[in-house]
């Protein structure tokens, strides 16, 4: 009888994984010892109201474009500061880099320490990898679709993340994450129409994600469509690999082709809600309830 060989055919996602994550992993772990370091005294200005830019965010943009267009000649890079690199994502590339030097500035800028750096890979326009990387923490979180969840604490080795469910929303637990601009909008409503709503907010969307992730709530939910590409492609990455649901405010799948990101900006168009399945079903209706309230 005859035996068909089996020949492995290495995907792409296995080599980041074996190649090119080691790279990836010190690089990341490098700027948020940097950022430690340059904090100490650094320049603020302001893009927008409430959108702050350091001379901290400017220099590791530039030093996490060297070193991703050095790995991947072959794909788009795209980062927060770097103006001219938005247009990459109407150019056709099978895959792009959406890189946060600092996700959470305003948190470094008031001195708090809910900031992290964060890299996400989209493929024809699907968020596949993330990698977030906490230097308050010195954890680092990364992993994506074929590929699995994990986390490095410090210098110790990779160790496998099991997502964590909460336990059911009910009348007296209902914790949710939401941003502080948000609450600021949407939150007298919010305790409206869920009274047994309970708020946590930290600065970083990466870090909010997590907090879904590990079960420290069951929901996070992002509303004011400010939120850009680099902010979100690594942090849905990790959520959608633990199991999350991941949605607009009427329940339909985040998408991340041009027809559903403003062109210029990179902003999401839709309303953003990343939860476990037990507290999208029961919250939405509120959540849109409270939303039209305020809009309408």
């Amino acid at each position: 009888m005859l035996v068909t060989p089996f020949f492995y055919v290495e995907s792409a996602m296995d080599r980041i994984a074996s190649e090119f994550n080691p790279k990836i992993t010190q690089v990341l772990q490098e700027c948020g010892q940097q950022i430690e370091l340059l904090s100490q005294s650094f320049e603020v200005d302001q893009k927008g109201p409430g959108d702050y830019v350091t001379n901290v965010d400017r220099y590791l943009d530039r030093k996490l474009s060297q070193v991703f267009g050095g790995m991947f000649p072959q794909d788009g890079i795209i980062t927060e500061e770097n103006e001219q690199s938005r247009g990459l994502f109407h150019q056709g590339y099978e895959q792009l880099w959406c890189i946060d030097p600092l996700d959470g500035t305003e948190s470094l800028v008031n001195g708090r320490q809910d900031y992290a750096v964060m890299v996400g890979l989209l493929r024809d326009y699907q968020p596949i990898a993330g990698w977030i990387y906490s230097p308050a923490r010195a954890r680092l979180y990364y992993g994506g679709q074929d590929w699995g969840l994990f986390e490095i604490r410090g210098q110790e080795l990779p160790k496998a993340i099991i997502p964590q469910m909460p336990a059911p929303p009910s009348g007296s637990f209902c914790p949710v994450q939401i941003g502080y601009q948000d609450r600021k909008t949407y939150g007298q409503a919010l305790t409206q129409f869920i009274p047994q709503i309970q708020f946590n907010s930290l600065g970083s969307f990466g870090l909010k994600v997590l907090e879904v992730i590990f079960g420290r709530v069951g929901l996070y939910f992002y509303f004011n469509r400010r939120v850009k590409l680099w902010d979100t492609v690594g942090p849905i990455a990790l959520a959608q690999k633990a199991g999350l649901m991941c949605c607009d405010l009427d329940g339909q799948p985040l998408e991340f082709s041009p027809n559903a990101i403003h062109p210029d900006t990179l902003a999401h168009e839709q309303m953003i809600v990343i939860g476990w399945p037990d507290y999208i079903d029961a919250l939405l209706p509120g959540l849109q309830k409270a939303v039209y309230s305020i809009q309408s």
